[in-house]
């Protein structure tokens, strides 16, 4: 790492506000690299298949889909700078809890500074290997607090398709039915803030090693460090203990395999009429899935939240189950209120589900 990366990030630390949000993006951009520009004819297709994404998808789901939306097609730099504050609700209650369990103690003098500083640094680090992984605005599974347009990678669309010997437009047009269905899940009106209200609920409850944070902000003073905590994007998950909110977590564990496997379950029905490839391209996707990069690895074990490939099968499961038991029009129940969603224990047992939300509401 150069000392002008050094003395630059020095200058950062004393900024104001319970994240340094200066610093964050300082090191996310020094991660994700140069601009790539898009040329402008792969722009454009990008565009057209986000068209066909949404009359496909949109025969296949009662839910809305918004086709006002064109698509985004970006660079890493550019997914990254529109989408770091948007990632805001992870860790402001993290901000919040460093800030009171100082309590006015000889903690204060490293806490106020470097505190902001180490939440700043953690999520330009996450950010910044997330923008050498993600596909979409949706691929990791977690919705952003302002950005809501259907985004797309393009370096890391070409590199997923090269690697996995993937024909580019069929996996481009795989990935804007992905932006498009979780764009139709995030756009029902409870979904969204139901999510980050369990996410708060969860990450608020999270106990701080307050010790183990002491002993991080006094490595962020040397700068051999600092350079192996820029190297790790999960450096603040051993910090963290989850261990007793259990039920907060098992609730928003489930409601993600239900939107990543509702998603799935909707794509493979409207992909099959468009993509020869699709078994191909789903398999690729299962691989990918169940070896996640370090930006990924970070996000989800900062939260609790790490869901293994199993838990996306699951609610892939559930949906079919219910769909082919009782039709189209039960499965749709699930979106209509945070209580018909199945619980982590149901998605095991559609009948469970059927019982407690069908039969009880006379459907």
């Amino acid at each position: 790492m150069s000392e002008d990366l050094f003395s630059q990030l020095f200058e950062l630390f004393n900024q104001p506000g319970p994240i340094n949000w200066r610093l964050a993006r300082e090191v996310a951009n020094h991660l994700t690299g140069e601009p790539a520009p898009i040329d402008p004819w792969l722009a454009d297709e990008y565009q057209q298949l986000t068209r066909l994404a949404q009359l496909q998808i949109a025969e296949s789901t009662p839910l809305e889909v918004r086709s006002a939306l064109s698509g985004s097609p970006v660079d890493r730099v550019t997914w990254a700078t529109e989408n770091l504050r948007s990632f805001r609700y992870l860790v402001e209650p993290l901000a919040e809890k460093l800030d009171t369990s100082s309590g006015g103690g000889p903690l204060d003098a490293i806490l106020k500074p470097l505190g902001p500083a180490l939440l700043g640094m953690q999520m330009g680090v996450m950010v910044g290997f997330l923008s050498h992984r993600v596909l979409g605005q949706f691929d990791i599974g977690l919705p952003t607090a302002d950005v809501q347009d259907v985004y797309y990678v393009v370096p890391n669309i070409e590199a997923f398709a090269r690697d996995n010997g993937l024909e580019p437009q069929n996996a481009r047009l795989w990935v804007a039915m992905h932006e498009v269905i979780h764009q139709a899940e995030f756009s029902v009106p409870w979904v969204r803030q139901h999510f980050f209200d369990l996410v708060e609920r969860y990450v608020g409850s999270i106990e701080v090693d307050m010790s183990g944070i002491t002993d991080r902000l006094q490595q962020m003073q040397d700068p051999s460090q600092l350079e192996k905590m820029m190297e790790d994007p999960t450096g603040l998950a051993g910090l963290l203990s989850t261990e007793a909110q259990l039920p907060a977590l098992e609730d928003a564990q489930a409601l993600m395999a239900m939107l990543e496997g509702y998603g799935d379950h909707v794509m493979d029905r409207a992909a099959a009429k468009l993509l020869p490839d699709l078994n191909g391209i789903r398999a690729a996707m299962d691989s990918r899935r169940s070896e996640p990069a370090q930006g990924e690895q970070g996000l989800n074990k900062l939260l609790g939240l790490e869901l293994k490939q199993e838990q996306y099968r699951l609610g892939a499961r559930f949906c079919a189950e219910v769909e082919r038991r009782w039709g189209d029009d039960a499965l749709h129940e699930v979106w209509e209120s945070p209580d018909h969603l199945p619980t982590l224990a149901e998605l095991e047992d559609p009948v469970g589900w059927a019982a407690r939300v069908l039969l009880e509401d006379g459907i």
